[in-house]
């Protein structure tokens, strides 16, 4: 008959508390950052500002080319953008680009008195130059008639936007 002395259980305690401090430290170990939640924020992120964000679809026009011309600095200039027009008159923009908050109204008597009210507070914040930018496929009068209203004004200068060929 064998006798268990009281030292082996003991023992058994030791060990199975040795084998987990060593799991323990194994796992201390192997624990690394989860970045996956990180990640996702990222591309929750980058979805939300491509769905939020609107292209900037309003403002283009289509410039004539030029194979020569000299850059006017639009920070110190009146500018009216003329989009593509319809068979009588085309839409006037007082700003850079088609934006409807900033459309001139199509009767000329009042298109032509808005516009020289604007060259005229423009010229009195040092703004002498005027820059017409007009869609190629738009017509001579279109551009005649803000020409017209914008020269009531002495002193300005008038410059059509072109895009420059290179």
């Amino acid at each position: 008959m064998s006798t268990a002395t009281p030292t082996e259980p003991q023992e058994e305690l030791d060990d199975v508390a040795a084998g987990a401090s060593l799991r323990r430290k194994r796992k201390d170990v192997d624990d690394e950052m989860d970045i996956t939640p990180m990640i996702d924020i990222t591309f929750l992120l980058l979805i939300f500002f491509l769905v939020a964000s609107t292209p900037d679809k309003q403002t283009s026009i289509e410039l004539p080319e030029a194979k020569s011309g000299s850059p006017v600095s639009q920070l110190t200039s009146t500018v009216f953008t003329i989009g593509d027009g319809g068979l009588d008159t085309a839409p006037v923009y007082q700003a850079d680009g088609k934006i409807e908050s900033a459309r001139l109204p199509d009767d000329p008597a009042q298109r032509r008195d808005e516009v020289k009210d604007a060259v005229e507070a423009g010229f009195a914040e040092t703004k002498t130059d005027v820059v017409i930018k007009g869609d190629k496929s738009i017509r001579y009068r279109d551009v005649d008639g803000l020409i017209k209203a914008i020269s009531q004004v002495e002193g300005v200068k008038i410059h059509l936007a072109i895009l420059e060929v290179q």
